[in-house]
């Protein structure tokens, strides 16, 4: 429920950067050249609607889950859940504070908020939500709330903030994918039954991907392509429980064992926002949205299966 909550702010803020990417007045600011002096006035109009928005967003969201998720509260207890998962969930929350940090900034931006305000606006309107939400769990009895997914979305953050301050563009990124597995059947209350469900809650299928853009650490010349970028890519397999697999069997009666195991990555990839035949709007927006990691052939190394070659996409499992 939670990473459905995030996800959907995620696509709250792609909708409104795709109402800019047509209405926009003017030429706004590439976010693979803003600097602090690209300033151009708030315009009162967008920044009203953005700030509306956000706050009609996050009051909502806040009466959803109190109503849904967070029925029953409990005095205020911390747990530590760094062990589960192979630490997939943690890198899912850094992953999804840098994107929403990345819209916030976006937003601001849209709206004529200078450079560094915006940067601060977006990492701080990520922050309060991931933190908002893990308070909800410190309250809610079964959950807790969780240091290490707090470190997981200050690290998500700062990455983002980090790279805009220091550098003025986003030289990684962080991106998601996705496959479907096998594991699901096993537990659908957990893992999830539809193939939407198990996007959020089967770790054995995803994957989420450090993007370099090649051009921004590389001496190249200026025929290279500026869009080029190489992955790296972590995922976990053989997954149906948090910290230990419970005792499952087939039809048979026979048990089934999975060997939980990490996955490692290597892909290219395009960062579709430094295309420079797109225009300016256009980038910012394909900045924002490009959450998921283009199909492409990779290499994945992993204990069981050692070094593998995938041509297109990582398959099912």
């Amino acid at each position: 429920m939670k990473q459905l909550i995030r996800t959907a702010g995620l696509l709250v803020i792609s909708l409104l950067l795709l109402v800019q990417t047509t209405l926009a007045q003017g030429p706004p600011i590439s976010l693979a050249s803003a600097t602090p002096s690209d300033a151009t006035g708030i315009r009162e109009g967008r920044l009203i609607g953005v700030i509306a928005g956000t706050a009609a967003f996050y009051t909502i969201t806040l009466l959803v889950l109190r109503k849904q998720w967070y029925k029953k509260r409990v005095p205020f207890h911390s747990f530590n859940d760094n062990g589960e998962w192979l630490q997939m969930d943690k890198i899912g929350h850094a992953t999804t504070a840098y994107c929403m940090s990345r819209g916030g900034y976006e937003l601001m931006r849209w709206s004529g908020v200078n450079e560094r305000a915006s940067i601060l606006t977006g990492g701080l309107l990520a922050l309060l939500f991931q933190t908002t939400l893990e308070i909800y769990d410190g309250h809610a009895e079964g959950w807790g709330f969780s240091k290490g997914d707090m470190v997981a979305n200050v690290a998500g953050t700062a990455l983002f903030m980090g790279q805009q301050y220091g550098a003025g563009q986003q030289v990684v990124n962080l991106k998601y994918g996705f496959r479907k597995t096998i594991y699901p059947p096993y537990r659908p209350n957990l893992l999830g039954r539809t193939t939407g469900q198990q996007m959020l809650k089967d770790y054995n299928g995803q994957q989420y991907w450090l993007s370099v853009n090649l051009a921004s650490v590389l001496p190249v010349g200026p025929s290279f392509p500026r869009w080029l970028n190489l992955d790296v890519g972590y995922s976990g397999s053989g997954m149906i429980g948090g910290h230990e697999n419970p005792r499952v069997f087939d039809a048979n009666g026979t048990e089934i064992k999975f060997d939980r195991h990490r996955q490692f990555f290597l892909s290219p990839d395009a960062d579709l926002s430094r295309v420079s035949t797109f225009s300016p709007s256009l980038q910012r927006f394909i900045g924002t949205v490009q959450f998921f990691k283009l199909p492409a052939p990779s290499l994945e190394f992993s204990r069981p299966n050692g070094l593998r070659f995938h041509p297109f996409i990582v398959p099912k499992e």
